[in-house]
């Protein structure tokens, strides 16, 4: 089975890079599944199956974090930028900027 997650011939490229790849589709494999579930929940009407979607969402908000936690584990830079900007208080845009500037 081919898989199109790579712009590189697969065999040039590292295992390290190879598995990096993996994990940032990962990522975005789990943001699509909680954009889907929060559309399907927008308009369902029945409470039960809102109620068994919105638990299934928690699972794919958890697979996220896990899947972000490896890549920002992996990648010392982007830790770094992150923390300035995640879980804080403030404009996220200023946050954002301050936290690329301790980079420089």
């Amino acid at each position: 089975m081919g898989f199109d997650q790579y712009h590189e011939p697969p065999e040039e490229l590292s295992q390290e890079t190879r598995t990096f790849a993996r994990m940032i589709t990962s990522l975005i494999e789990e943001a699509e599944a909680i954009s889907w579930y929060e559309q399907r929940m927008s308009v369902e009407k029945d409470k039960s199956a809102k109620a068994i979607m919105a638990n299934a969402q928690k699972e794919e908000f958890k697979h996220f974090g896990m899947n972000l936690e490896f890549l920002l584990r992996k990648k010392t830079n982007w830790r770094i930028e992150l923390q300035g900007i995640l879980f804080t208080k403030g404009d996220i845009v200023k946050r954002g900027e301050a936290a690329e500037k301790k980079l420089d």
